[in-house]
Protein backbone atom coordinates (compact mmCIF):
# COMPACT_ATOMS: atom_id res chain seq x y z
CA UNK A 1 0.00 0.00 0.00
CA UNK A 2 1.52 3.35 -0.77
CA UNK A 3 2.13 5.90 0.90
CA UNK A 4 -1.22 8.02 -1.16
CA UNK A 5 -3.50 5.31 -0.04
CA UNK A 6 -2.25 5.26 3.73
CA UNK A 7 -3.52 9.06 3.88
CA UNK A 8 -7.07 8.04 2.65
CA UNK A 9 -6.28 9.40 -0.99
CA UNK A 10 -7.76 7.42 -2.96
CA UNK A 11 -8.31 7.53 -7.24
CA UNK A 12 -8.64 10.52 -8.84
CA UNK A 13 -11.68 12.69 -8.22
CA UNK A 14 -11.78 11.49 -4.52
CA UNK A 15 -9.58 13.77 -2.71
CA UNK A 16 -12.41 16.22 -1.66
CA UNK A 17 -13.13 19.57 -2.89
CA UNK A 18 -8.76 20.65 -2.34
CA UNK A 19 -8.21 22.19 -5.88
CA UNK A 20 -5.58 20.83 -8.40
CA UNK A 21 -2.45 22.47 -7.16
CA UNK A 22 -2.81 21.23 -3.83
CA UNK A 23 -3.54 17.84 -4.89
CA UNK A 24 -0.81 17.86 -7.64
CA UNK A 25 1.48 19.24 -4.62
CA UNK A 26 0.17 16.54 -2.29
CA UNK A 27 0.73 13.80 -4.64
CA UNK A 28 4.16 15.00 -5.67
CA UNK A 29 5.61 15.23 -2.06
CA UNK A 30 4.02 11.11 -1.07
CA UNK A 31 5.36 10.10 -4.27
CA UNK A 32 8.90 11.55 -3.15
CA UNK A 33 8.32 9.93 0.24
CA UNK A 34 7.43 6.54 -1.40
CA UNK A 35 10.92 6.72 -2.54
CA UNK A 36 12.66 6.65 0.16
CA UNK A 37 14.96 3.30 1.05
CA UNK A 38 12.39 0.88 3.07
CA UNK A 39 15.03 1.30 5.95
CA UNK A 40 14.70 4.68 6.11
CA UNK A 41 10.99 5.30 5.96
CA UNK A 42 10.45 2.60 8.46
CA UNK A 43 13.20 5.12 10.65
CA UNK A 44 11.14 8.13 10.03
CA UNK A 45 7.83 6.52 10.43
CA UNK A 46 8.66 5.20 13.94
CA UNK A 47 10.77 8.38 15.03
CA UNK A 48 7.65 10.43 13.92
CA UNK A 49 5.40 8.16 15.56
CA UNK A 50 7.33 8.30 19.05
CA UNK A 51 6.89 12.14 19.01
CA UNK A 52 3.18 11.92 18.41
CA UNK A 53 3.07 9.75 21.46
CA UNK A 54 4.53 11.72 23.83
CA UNK A 55 2.39 14.91 22.35
CA UNK A 56 -0.63 12.91 23.19
CA UNK A 57 0.52 11.78 26.41
CA UNK A 58 -2.28 14.53 27.57
CA UNK A 59 -5.05 13.42 25.17
CA UNK A 60 -4.27 16.95 23.18
CA UNK A 61 -1.39 17.58 20.26
CA UNK A 62 -0.81 21.09 20.50
CA UNK A 63 -0.01 23.18 17.37
CA UNK A 64 3.42 23.99 19.13
CA UNK A 65 3.62 20.67 19.60
CA UNK A 66 2.94 19.77 15.84
CA UNK A 67 5.41 22.66 14.93
CA UNK A 68 8.52 20.98 17.01
CA UNK A 69 7.55 17.62 15.38
CA UNK A 70 7.87 19.01 12.31
CA UNK A 71 11.04 20.88 13.47
CA UNK A 72 12.62 17.86 14.80
CA UNK A 73 11.95 15.85 11.56
CA UNK A 74 13.73 18.35 9.72
CA UNK A 75 17.04 18.78 11.41
CA UNK A 76 17.06 15.28 12.58
CA UNK A 77 14.85 13.43 10.02
CA UNK A 78 16.67 15.26 7.33
CA UNK A 79 13.28 15.92 5.35
CA UNK A 80 12.51 18.50 3.55
CA UNK A 81 9.70 20.80 5.65
CA UNK A 82 6.50 19.57 3.26
CA UNK A 83 7.53 15.97 3.71
CA UNK A 84 7.90 16.53 7.51
CA UNK A 85 4.70 18.22 7.87
CA UNK A 86 2.92 15.34 5.86
CA UNK A 87 4.89 12.63 7.99
CA UNK A 88 3.83 14.33 11.17
CA UNK A 89 0.43 14.38 10.36
CA UNK A 90 0.37 10.63 9.09
CA UNK A 91 2.26 10.26 12.51
CA UNK A 92 -0.55 12.21 14.76
CA UNK A 93 -3.38 10.84 13.23
CA UNK A 94 -2.04 6.81 13.76
CA UNK A 95 -1.84 7.78 17.69
CA UNK A 96 -5.08 9.12 17.64
CA UNK A 97 -6.42 6.24 16.19
CA UNK A 98 -4.23 3.00 17.45
CA UNK A 99 -1.78 4.74 20.28
CA UNK A 100 -2.88 2.84 23.03
CA UNK A 101 -2.53 -0.76 20.82
CA UNK A 102 0.66 0.70 18.99
CA UNK A 103 2.86 2.30 20.95
CA UNK A 104 4.90 -0.58 22.44
CA UNK A 105 5.37 -2.35 19.75
CA UNK A 106 6.08 0.75 17.49
CA UNK A 107 9.19 2.52 20.52
CA UNK A 108 10.70 -1.50 20.43
CA UNK A 109 11.08 -1.65 16.93
CA UNK A 110 12.47 2.00 16.85
CA UNK A 111 15.04 0.61 19.68
CA UNK A 112 15.51 -2.39 17.35
CA UNK A 113 16.59 -0.35 14.61
CA UNK A 114 18.63 2.27 16.18
CA UNK A 115 22.18 2.47 17.54
CA UNK A 116 22.02 4.26 21.26
CA UNK A 117 23.01 7.77 19.80
CA UNK A 118 19.86 7.43 17.66
CA UNK A 119 17.90 6.42 21.05
CA UNK A 120 19.79 9.47 22.89
CA UNK A 121 18.69 11.77 19.89
CA UNK A 122 15.24 10.53 20.21
CA UNK A 123 14.85 10.84 23.78
CA UNK A 124 16.14 14.72 23.52
CA UNK A 125 13.68 14.89 20.61
CA UNK A 126 10.68 13.64 23.72
CA UNK A 127 11.57 16.29 26.36
CA UNK A 128 11.85 19.25 23.22
CA UNK A 129 8.46 18.08 21.29
CA UNK A 130 6.89 18.27 25.79
CA UNK A 131 8.64 21.20 26.22
CA UNK A 132 7.13 23.18 23.01
CA UNK A 133 5.00 25.30 25.68
CA UNK A 134 7.25 25.75 28.03
CA UNK A 135 6.36 23.32 30.33
CA UNK A 136 6.82 19.70 30.79
CA UNK A 137 3.98 17.75 32.72
CA UNK A 138 4.40 15.32 35.07
CA UNK A 139 2.27 13.27 32.70
CA UNK A 140 4.81 14.02 29.92
CA UNK A 141 7.85 12.94 31.67
CA UNK A 142 6.53 9.86 32.83
CA UNK A 143 5.59 8.65 29.42
CA UNK A 144 8.87 9.74 28.34
CA UNK A 145 10.18 7.94 31.31
CA UNK A 146 8.89 4.60 29.65
CA UNK A 147 9.58 5.20 26.13
CA UNK A 148 12.87 5.58 27.40
CA UNK A 149 12.59 2.15 29.39
CA UNK A 150 10.96 0.44 26.49
CA UNK A 151 13.97 2.02 24.12
CA UNK A 152 16.28 -0.19 26.60
CA UNK A 153 17.82 3.16 27.65
CA UNK A 154 19.76 3.50 31.55
CA UNK A 155 18.17 5.45 34.51
CA UNK A 156 21.13 7.43 33.79
CA UNK A 157 20.55 7.94 30.49
CA UNK A 158 17.73 9.21 31.33
CA UNK A 159 18.32 11.72 33.92
CA UNK A 160 21.13 13.41 32.52
CA UNK A 161 19.12 14.22 29.11
CA UNK A 162 15.64 15.38 31.55
CA UNK A 163 18.14 17.21 33.05
CA UNK A 164 18.88 19.38 29.75
CA UNK A 165 14.84 20.25 30.37
CA UNK A 166 15.07 21.22 33.79
CA UNK A 167 13.62 24.21 33.33
CA UNK A 168 10.94 22.99 31.41
CA UNK A 169 9.69 20.32 34.02
CA UNK A 170 6.40 21.62 35.95
CA UNK A 171 7.15 19.67 39.18
CA UNK A 172 10.13 21.40 39.64
CA UNK A 173 8.45 24.94 38.77
CA UNK A 174 5.85 24.55 41.01
CA UNK A 175 8.39 23.80 43.84
CA UNK A 176 9.81 26.79 43.41
CA UNK A 177 6.75 28.75 43.42
CA UNK A 178 5.05 27.06 46.84
CA UNK A 179 5.21 28.60 49.91
CA UNK A 180 7.73 26.90 52.32
CA UNK A 181 5.50 24.77 54.85
CA UNK A 182 4.79 25.85 58.67
CA UNK A 183 6.14 22.67 59.94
Amino acid sequence: MSIWSRLGFGPAGTEGASSAAERDTVRRIVDELDQLPLDRARYVATFAFVLSRVAHADLQITAEETRAMERILVEHGRLPEEQAMIVVQMAKTQSLLFGGTDNYSVTKEFARIAALEEKLALLRCLFAVSAADRSISSLESTVIRQIADELGLEHAEFIAVRSEFRDHLAVLREDRTRPPSGD
